[in-house]
């Protein structure tokens, strides 16, 4: 459970800025937003650099006899900074809004990304971290996109018109403050590398201690019940303690930053204001003047010092959004056709498996399926027995294309399924898993998963040849009751009858079930059987099972072992023939026959 802290150690830092323009493709339609934002931010910017101006008037103006004149100067100032407050809450307003917007459509385009992806990419990445991309990383961009960006422009466009209005001011003190410009660049290159890669370790960390938290919490009663709480509560606390430890240093580093820049800018500042006003004592400059250099040096110093703190942001935004690229750019080992093949409608429902051999990417080693050929014909009820891994469920999962063979081919109807969009062939298959998902929803909804479109008297008649009306009907509020996350509030029995209910109720031509019976009880099982070969009389089904009990009516049965297939015939032949199903039946079967 715990996972591997080399893997996150091991990942690239990101080492430039540039990782930012992943961020482009999500702003291109915002265009007349990101030009109203920007113009409202050149206006603060252009309204707060003639402020100093319309205060060396007011300071220079108590000197003038003219007290009319002194009125018109204040009004100015007011109304300039009247402005400046429109200005800055337009700004604010149009820069939020491009935030939210960016990032919501960020983490759709991650959904949508993820959701397609086949289980191969879940073996490479915990559901968590995916989790944690989605929010933790997208989140610090919204901060960006909705507030540093911004800050940055308009302390950059601060900086720049500041240091113009300064040379205009007093060119010889101007020059003393460019001095310190080396000074205060240096730390913020040096350290800002350094802090870089900190924020992007910090942000693995923190998407593995999300991980780490989604599978215990995910597995809880498991956990409870092997009194693993005290090692599950040790390793999280490991793994957050690790992200807390990365974001101190980076935390400390940033610190130091800001602390460099802000002394030296600030010591600079005073050393040159010391200058001048000597030079108001000689003469060379009024009282006004110096007052307006010293506004503009101060928004100077203070756009350098905002320029530096948000460049730390900024590198954490860069980390976080190769992060969001990466996963969006991940290329999936199963992926649909450019130009796929429309399966003939109506499905017949033949399956086929040709020369397959298969290896799961997680065990490159091993074969899951070794040169099967397998051909199911339309209607047909065929049964997959054998001992587990010999390869079973691995025929289901490729038959729904969730891996690729990596030779062979898998077909519907004569067509290779890597010709079909795997949206067009998967509507024609209906599967119960081993394992049933049910979501938190009501039991209605679940079973209606199956086909939204179906009606309320659908469903019901869906569960009713799943042997699930009675305990539904049961419920607290009947099919409309809340089963909980993941079915909690279910049996394994009525969680299963729900995944059957889905199934029929998706009336497809391929039906693949996975154990469908094996959380049932004998009487429930008697009756979902007796429901599933009903089903199965009208369309293609394939059927793994290790209850050799539920599978003797089957067209066929197909003997699996160590990846290949062994024997095939009808329950009484493949008794009677001996071999791995007899030796299966002996151990099921109390009187040893069939």
């Amino acid at each position: 459970m715990a996972r591997n802290s080399s893997t996150v150690e091991d990942r690239p830092t990101s080492r430039k800025m540039g990782a930012l323009q992943g961020l482009v493709p999500f702003l291109k339609p915002y265009q007349r937003l990101c030009i109203a934002a920007l113009a409202a931010l050149i206006l603060t910017a252009g309204v707060s650099l003639v402020l100093p101006l319309a205060v060396r008037r007011v300071i220079d103006g108590f000197n003038a006899d003219n007290a009319a004149l002194l009125d018109v100067y204040f009004t100015a100032a007011l109304g300039i900074a009247g402005l400046l407050a429109l200005g800055t809450a337009l700004r604010y307003y149009l820069v939020t809004r491009l935030g939210e917007r960016v990032v919501a459509d960020i983490r759709r385009a991650l959904f949508d990304r993820v959701l397609g992806m086949s289980p191969a990419f879940f073996e490479r990445i915990m559901t968590g971290e995916v989790l944690s991309r989605i929010t933790t990383d997208t989140t610090l961009i919204l901060s960006v996109i909705g507030s540093s960006v911004s800050i940055a422009l308009r302390n950059f466009l601060i900086l720049l018109g500041g240091l113009v209005a300064l040379l205009l001011t007093s060119a010889k003190l101007t020059g003393l403050v460019l001095l310190i410009v080396p000074a205060v660049i240096v730390p913020i290159i040096v350290l800002g590398r350094k802090l870089r890669g900190l924020s992007r370790e910090n942000q693995d960390w923190i998407a593995a201690s999300s991980g780490n938290a989604s599978e215990a919490l995910l597995s809880v009663q498991a956990v409870q019940a092997f009194t693993h709480e005290d090692r599950s509560r040790m390793t999280f606390g490991e793994v957050t303690e690790k992200a807390f430890q990365s974001a101190k240093k980076r935390i400390w580093t940033r610190a130091l930053m800001t602390m460099i820049v802000i002394f030296l800018v600030f010591t600079g500042v005073v050393g040159v204001l010391w200058i001048g006003a000597r030079d108001v004592r000689s003469g060379v400059m009024s009282p006004g003047e110096l007052v307006q250099f010293l506004i503009y040096a101060v928004m100077v110093a203070g756009a350098v010092a905002a320029l530096s703190e948000i460049w730390g942001e900024l590198q954490r935004a860069a980390g976080a959004t190769e992060r969001l690229v990466e996963l969006l750019s991940t290329e999936d080992s199963v992926q649909d056709p450019e130009v796929p093949v429309a399966l003939p409608r109506p499905v017949k429902g033949a399956i086929g498996l040709e020369a397959v051999r298969f290896q799961y990417p997680a065990r490159p080693e091993i074969s899951a399926l070794d040169g099967v050929t397998l051909q199911v014909a339309p209607g047909e009820t065929v049964a997959l027995v054998g001992p587990s891994g010999a390869g079973k469920t691995t025929v289901l999962q490729l038959i729904l294309r969730f891996y690729d063979p990596q030779e062979g081919r898998v077909t519907i109807d004569g067509q290779d399924l890597k010709s079909l969009s795997r949206s067009d062939f998967r509507k024609s298959i209906a599967l119960v898993p081993q394992d049933p998902v049910i979501f938190a929803a009501s039991a209605r909804e679940n079973i209606r998963f199956g086909r939204p479109e179906a009606s309320d008297a659908e469903i019901e008649a869906a569960a009713k040849a799943a042997a699930a009306h009675d305990f539904l009907s049961a419920l607290p509020q009947g099919y409309d009751t809340f089963v909980g996350e993941r079915g909690v509030m279910l049996s394994g029995g009525q969680k299963q009858r729900i995944a059957i209910a889905r199934a029929i109720l998706r009336d497809a031509p391929v039906l693949l079930l996975d154990e469908a019976t094996s959380a049932l009880d004998a009487e429930s099982e008697g009756a979902v059987q007796a429901a599933v070969d009903e089903l199965a009389k009208t369309r293609t089904t394939i059927v793994v099972a290790h209850r050799l009990a539920t599978v003797k009516k089957a067209d066929r049965i197909v003997v699996f072992d160590a990846g290949g297939i062994v024997a095939t015939g009808t329950h009484d032949a493949l008794v009677a023939e001996g071999g791995l199903y007899a030796r299966l039946a002996r151990l099921q079967f109390t009187d040893g026959q069939a």
